[in-house]
């Protein structure tokens, strides 16, 4: 089958969708990642299809309104605003490619970040699947990921704030989207309450969530049709191999700690470095640093580097301190050291959040708050903590027992071989559960 998997977004915001891909090309599909045009290489190391959009999510960030979302942290209304000011004026382009992308496919898989794809599929009447990396279905069991704090709000208060958290965003999206409806899909504009939400809730719309359990466990209110697999990790690319420097680093001297913000844009690199530099010089740690070499010198110290495989290096580390992104989290997790987690925005505090309740990492250091001071604390503990080493060690090997892609392509397969949605406005699919 022609099995289109459509995101938008950052590396981590891409690569777990590549490696499904990946899964399912294994077994005979014909696969397109739909994805900003920045990581095509990841679609090549995949080896599937690839839809570049042209959204420069990267350098968009590194943009005035880009730096002011970073820099407001985590909270509802700092996400909404960044939603409404940052995403939301791509929004027409990438609803336009998202359907030329997806005119052939027998099929749509489709992250939050590609959720104009949705109605793509309700358009050509072919079966949709949802497929995310953190947990978005409305429960009692916790509050949204936007919520601040996290903190528990008990059962009907945790449920109502997925239920508030998906009207605030829909809300920015609602005229965009049932304008577009209307208009190009000759669709019925969805309701000004939740519209998408709800639509997907009523469809009973198949939902897959790319983690582990073991980092976040499958509450116990949600229905069959929302299935947790594991991670999706894109492993064996023969190119992704470590410098020569990197290597000769690593073995010249004890596990370095590696400190690395992924899309992260930084104010100030030199000052941010600098600060690295001090805390680690503070928890008697050796250092590789992601950044860019020409800008920021290296030290017998403390390697800087532009690139670092994360299955190679984190492994060989005595801790990783990063900013809490899904894709970063999950290797670092799975590496099975601790993680210090320094969040942004978005989601990132949220697996902040879950690293530190496992005993996996300290309390997260929000960038906003970061200081020599915080983050050599946060590393001396992460590096000196034996009962935190042996939490993250025990994470770390039931990740790595765990085969995410392939019970996610089992999942997949097992619904598209059931009865064909009927074409029409409403589909209601389960994953043969």
């Amino acid at each position: 089958m022609r099995i289109v998997l459509v995101t938008n977004g950052s590396r981590g915001d891409t690569e777990p969708y590549a490696a499904l891909g990946a899964g399912l090309r294994r077994r005979g599909h014909d696969i397109r990642l739909v994805a900003d045009k920045t990581y095509e290489k990841v679609a090549q190391d995949a080896r599937i299809d690839f839809f570049p959009l042209d959204a420069e999510l990267p350098r968009r960030l590194g943009d005035g309104e880009g730096r002011r979302w970073l820099g407001d942290g985590g909270g509802t209304r700092a996400s909404v605003r960044g939603f409404r000011e940052f995403i939301t004026p791509m929004a027409e382009q990438f609803m336009a490619a998202t359907r030329d992308a997806c005119a052939d496919a027998d099929a749509i898989v489709f992250s939050h970040t590609g959720a104009a794809a949705y109605h793509v599929a309700e358009e050509r009447g072919v079966p949709a699947c949802a497929a995310e990396y953190l947990p978005r279905h409305p429960t009692g069991d916790h509050p949204s990921h936007l919520v601040p704090g996290r903190r528990s709000l008990g059962r009907w208060g945790n449920r109502l704030s997925h239920t508030v958290a998906n009207q605030m965003m829909w809300r920015t999206r609602r005229p965009g989207v049932n304008e577009w409806r209307t208009t190009d899909l000759g669709l019925p504009p969805l309701p000004w309450f939740a519209g998408q939400a709800r639509s997907m809730a009523r469809d009973r719309l198949p939902r897959l969530c790319g983690y582990s359990p073991a980092v976040v466990p499958r509450p116990r209110d949600w229905p069959g049709y929302v299935q947790i697999t594991g991670y999706w990790f894109l492993d064996g690319v023969p190119e992704r191999r470590p410098s020569d420097e990197l290597v000769d680093f690593v073995e010249a001297g004890p596990p370095p700690v590696y400190v690395g913000f992924g899309s992260m844009v930084l104010p100030d690199p030199p000052t941010t470095a600098r600060m690295v530099r001090t805390a680690l010089r503070r928890a008697g740690a050796r250092g590789v640093l992601l950044g860019d070499p020409a800008e920021l010198p290296s030290s017998d110290d403390l390697l800087v580097v532009d690139n670092a495989p994360h299955d190679w290096l984190f492994p060989r580390t005595r801790a990783v301190v990063h900013h809490g992104g899904a894709g970063t989290t999950a290797a670092g997790l799975r590496a099975g050291v601790p993680n210090v987690v320094v969040p942004f925005f978005v989601d990132q505090p949220f697996w902040g959040q879950r690293v530190h309740a496992l005993g996996a990492g300290p309390r997260p250091v929000p960038f906003r708050e970061l200081s020599a001071g915080a983050l050599g604390d946060a590393v001396e503990r992460a590096v000196g903590d034996p009962a935190m080493s042996a939490a993250a060690a025990r994470i770390g090997e039931r990740i790595r027992a765990e085969k995410g892609v392939e019970v996610a392509c089992d999942l997949i397969e097992r619904w598209l071989a059931g009865d064909p949605p009927a074409p029409g406005r409403r589909r209601r699919r389960t994953l043969g559960l």
